[in-house]
């Protein structure tokens, strides 16, 4: 038997005024777009924004529906519509911000586990890293250098059979 430890560096802001202005900028654009979030039935809501290899910067927001499967969170509206605009451009950074209007949130909302595994397939898709950085309205700001470091044991297309 052998035990393997599994190490993530998690750079934490506590002022946002201590972010470089590239990350300020993407978290500032994510905040406005989670107040644009239709979430009627959990008043939860979350912006993503995502920056292009191309310097272009994507934006997104949880969409809900009354027959709960069917909404969709704001990084993945984000990661889709960037794709479906810009199939062949590589995400570099992610910027995600949750906001609760009935309580302020003051620790870092991080990707639920479908958007990690969506995003992680971008990840793999262009063979580099996307650079994570998540918030709550308030409070600190944590990064991270990749999804992968969210998701360490993803599920990829080299577990699927290969093409004849």
């Amino acid at each position: 038997m052998e035990i393997k430890k599994l190490v993530t560096d998690l750079t934490v802001y506590e002022d946002r005024k201590e972010l470089p202005a590239e990350w300020y900028n993407l978290l500032s654009i994510a905040y406005e777009s989670a107040k644009k979030a239709y979430a009627p039935y959990s008043r939860f809501y979350v912006g993503a924004a995502i920056l292009l290899e191309n310097g272009e910067i994507v934006t997104g927001s949880n969409q809900e529906n009354c027959a709960y499967p069917s909404g969709l969170c704001a990084e993945r509206t984000t990661a889709f519509y960037a794709s479906a605009h810009y199939p062949n451009v590589a995400f570099k950074k992610i910027a995600i911000i949750a906001i609760n209007p009935q309580t302020k949130l003051t620790t870092p909302v991080p990707p639920c586990g479908a958007c990690r595994q969506v995003l992680s397939e971008y990840e793999q898709l262009f063979k580099s890293n996307i650079e994570v950085l998540f918030a709550a309205e308030e409070g600190p700001v944590y990064k991270v250098n990749s999804v992968g470091d969210l998701l360490p044991f993803s599920f990829g297309a080299d577990f699927l059979p290969a093409e004849d």
